[in-house]
């Protein structure tokens, strides 16, 4: 009678044992779904980042007058700054305006500066 009960306790501990070891496999494979599309979408958000750095540096460089050799264009979330230096104050706000006519672009700051001349002689 003792064996009996010893086998129908062993029993009952191997199928809490496999049953605990399925829903910690399924638990780390809905965790493995979440990082790869978790990683999918950053890697989403970063293509279009990109994307729309490379539209505004390309309006920039359509501009009429405006030189984009020093002009450094970055973008997170439709949000771009605009860094580094233009021969000119006034392609300051024109660079602006450019850059807010993209599409998807949200918001600009810019920290455009004057360039300041070598001082040759």
């Amino acid at each position: 009678m003792k064996t009996v009960n010893l086998l129908k306790a062993l029993g009952i501990a191997l199928c809490v044992a496999t049953a605990s070891s399925a829903y910690a496999q399924a638990s780390d494979a809905a965790m493995a779904d979440t990082t790869a599309s978790s990683t999918a979408r950053t890697k989403a958000v970063k293509k279009t980042d990109r994307k729309l750095g490379l539209d505004v540096r390309k309006a920039l460089s359509k501009a009429q007058g405006f030189d984009v050799s020093n002009v450094y264009v970055r973008a997170r979330g439709g949000a771009v700054t605009l860094t580094g230096s233009v021969p000119d104050g006034a392609q300051i706000p024109q660079a602006e305006d450019v850059a807010k006519n993209v599409a998807g672009v949200k918001s600009v700051s810019n920290k455009l500066t004057v360039a300041t001349p070598n001082g040759g002689g």
